[in-house]
């Protein structure tokens, strides 16, 4: 049912409070819940995974299944539309150009004092990207995050995206493959993140 806000009503502050209290998370202590997935998946490694996977996107994998083969990803790409895969690369293209742009600079100069002084920009070595892939799906948020670690230099680029049901969005997968992302699992969730930063089997 639509619900209709007005700001000059008398009730608004209260209405709109009760429409916040609305959209919030179902669970009344998220912050445990997370806490508790990610010391299992710490402790536990890809054996949580594996049960969360399972439990929230209802797919029954095996550890060497997480992750998405090259064929999965090259097919995936065949099943998209032209058109839409030439405004994935347009915006790949795009991003990447305004980024570079960006790039700061390494700086070394000697003061008055006669000592040198300066600043390097080194990369990082890797990167996790988590991409919603559940209730939504966003090719842009893995452009919008690969090509900005690409133009910054970053080596190792490794992608999380939950597959309910063992479904991943077509384009997601294309604006990976655009973007120059080969490792790519499918795992969502706190479980994904707690992957990416403390690592698995």
């Amino acid at each position: 049912m639509p619900l209709e806000l007005n700001s000059t009503q008398q009730d608004f502050e209260t209405a709109f409070a009760a429409f916040l209290g609305s959209a919030r998370e179902a669970e009344a202590d998220v912050d445990a819940v997370v806490a508790t997935i990610l010391d299992d998946v710490k402790a536990r490694g890809d054996a949580a995974l594996l049960d969360y996977t399972k439990q929230f996107d209802r797919l029954d994998l095996e550890a060497r299944e997480l992750r998405l083969e090259t064929r999965e990803i090259t097919d995936a790409v065949k099943a998209c539309d032209g058109g839409l895969i030439e405004a994935l690369e347009l915006a790949a293209t795009r991003i990447e150009d305004y980024h570079r742009r960006q790039l700061p600079g390494d700086d070394r100069y000697v003061d008055t004092a006669g000592v040198i002084l300066g600043a390097r920009w080194t990369p990082i070595a890797s990167a996790g990207l988590y991409v919603p892939g559940g209730t939504a799906a966003y090719p842009s948020s893995v452009l919008m995050n690969a090509m900005p670690a690409r133009v910054a230099g970053v080596g190792r680029l490794a992608m999380v995206v939950p597959a309910p049901d063992g479904e991943i969005n077509p384009l997601v997968l294309a604006a990976a493959k655009i973007s120059g992302i080969e490792e790519i699992y499918r795992i969502g969730g706190a479980q994904a993140v707690a992957a990416l930063a403390f690592g698995t089997q």
